[in-house]
């Protein structure tokens, strides 16, 4: 009966996202063309909430104080099942898509490059094909559909889940851009924290009277040489980086503040509180020996990414029904021209999946839906929306985002995801084998918000770039917005 029901169901789905692929397309597009960055998403998330609320979905914006969050739910009865993803963009990685060349949209703005805008249309598509099969099926089930802002920040989410939105939650799925088709269970990605550390002074003139000074930047170098000779000493996994957001202002005034962002990650959240704990120490050093004084602001904590066991192969099986897209040779033509462009493996598009990966490879890269895989099970899978062998974070990966190869990629994850929702829907064993697996896998674990109580959302973080690029941005915008039925 469970296997006939999710049979008619998943169909009822699949024909729901053929009759929209050009929707889900265009949905795609636009939130390239849109290439928000973190906190500043409104185009994105006012377009993915108006979506979901033509189709049925109650909409709670403003989640946990974010202005760009927001969670979607549709249902009553049955497991509460959660789809949630990212949709920000970088920095200064605008780039024309389908040309195997560096190339803006607009010079110096922000721009996808990495695929968080397959992410959201995944997300959004899976999510109304689901619930129209449900409803056309009767079948029971909760659906929640989170928007997590700034997860190239990793900010949103350990809030999300701080602020209990995730505590009547069964089970969770992610979908996340790759090259091919993957899932994992066991520990997947590091904990990671976010911190800003910002050192005063005192200014003074540098050529007249350097002594009436105490240098902050000077602060800021010498915390970096102090964790510099701490690496050393990192249990292995552990690592750190930084950027200096605040160095003064012209030589020749001595700089009263200065600041340094920096993330601290580690395999576990114990072992990134405790490369965050010795950073604060070497920090008080720091100014000690600058006579500066030094205040530290936590921007956002994550623990590590993990993936459940039960929803990894349920997952995979959904791979298999579904398939790798069918790549036509000028898609395939674009990507070997891109791959040798880069001086990577030349192999053109996957037309496999990759193999379940049990337990997989913990990556030293970080994602803020870390802890809520800790509060309840979750996997996170990949869908074929970008090139093989490409780097994130790079102009390369921005080519194919809002062509064909995306947009197959889109509607294939779209696929897996729905079909992934109507078998729990469908199947109550799945959340009871899923919450039995993840009580084996994390037994002497408990969770707890690595954010401290008081802590809000950064709402300034990146407002003043968008602010400047938008208006240049905007001309670029698809004209039409999308409209499923």
């Amino acid at each position: 009966m469970e296997q006939n029901s999710a049979r008619a169901a998943k169909d009822s789905a699949f024909e729901y996202l053929g009759r929209n692929e050009n929707e889900i397309a265009l949905l795609n597009d636009c939130i390239f063309y849109f290439g928000e960055l973190g906190m500043q998403e409104h185009e994105t998330s006012s377009l993915m909430c108006r979506l979901l609320e033509e189709n049925g979905f109650d909409v709670i914006r403003n989640l946990s104080g974010f202005p760009t969050g927001f969670c979607a739910t549709w249902g009553s009865d049955g497991p509460v099942i959660a789809v949630h993803t990212e949709y920000d963009a970088n920095p200064d990685n605008s780039q024309m898509p389908g040309v195997s060349s560096p190339l803006a949209i607009v010079e110096g703005a922000p721009g996808h490059c990495e695929g968080h805008n397959a992410n959201a249309a995944v997300m959004v598509a899976a999510a109304l094909a689901a619930k129209a099969a449900m409803v056309k099926h009767g079948l029971p089930g909760r659906l929640k559909v989170f928007g997590a802002p700034a997860e190239e920040q990793l900010v949103s989410r350990p809030y999300f889940v701080r602020d209990g939105h995730f505590d009547d939650v069964d089970v969770a799925i992610a979908p996340h851009i790759g090259s091919q088709f993957g899932v994992g269970h066991g520990l997947i990605q590091s904990a990671l924290i976010s911190a800003y550390f910002t050192f005063h002074g005192e200014s003074a003139h540098a050529g007249s009277a350097p002594w009436k000074g105490r240098d902050a930047l000077d602060a800021v170098i010498l915390m970096d040489v102090g964790m510099a000779e701490y690496r050393e000493h990192m249990m292995p996994q552990s690592m750190c980086q930084r950027v200096i957001t605040q160095g003064g202002d012209q030589p020749n005034v001595i700089p009263k503040r200065a600041q340094v962002w920096w993330y601290f990650r580690g395999p576990s959240a114990d072992a990134a509180m405790s490369v965050f704990e010795r950073a604060k120490k070497i920090a008080e050093g720091a100014a000690l020996m600058t006579n500066t004084t030094v205040e530290v602001e936590v921007q956002s904590a994550v623990w590590p990414v993990r993936g459940n066991r039960t929803l990894a192969e349920l997952v995979q099986k959904q791979f298999q029904e579904v398939g790798a897209p069918d790549w036509t040779s000028e898609e395939d033509a674009l990507a070997r021209e891109l791959q040798e462009r880069a001086g990577v493996k030349v192999e053109g598009l996957a037309r496999d999946m990759a193999l379940m990966k049990g337990p997989a490879v913990q990556k030293p890269s970080s994602n803020d839906a870390g802890d809520i895989s800790w509060k309840t099970p979750m996997a996170k899978f990949y869908f074929p929306a970008n090139i093989p062998n490409i780097s994130f974070h790079h102009w390369a990966a921005g080519v194919a985002l809002a062509t064909p190869i995306a947009h197959k990629g889109v509607l294939a994850g779209a696929r897996v995801l729905a079909a992934s929702l109507i078998e729990i829907a469908c199947n109550p064993q799945i959340v009871r084998e899923a919450k039995l697996s993840f009580a084996e896998e994390t037994a002497g674990v408990t969770w707890f918000s690595m954010l401290p109580a008081e802590q809000k959302p950064p709402l300034e973080l990146n407002r003043a770039v968008m602010e400047k690029f938008r208006p240049l941005m905007q001309s670029h915008y698809p004209v039409r917005r999308p409209a499923f039925s």
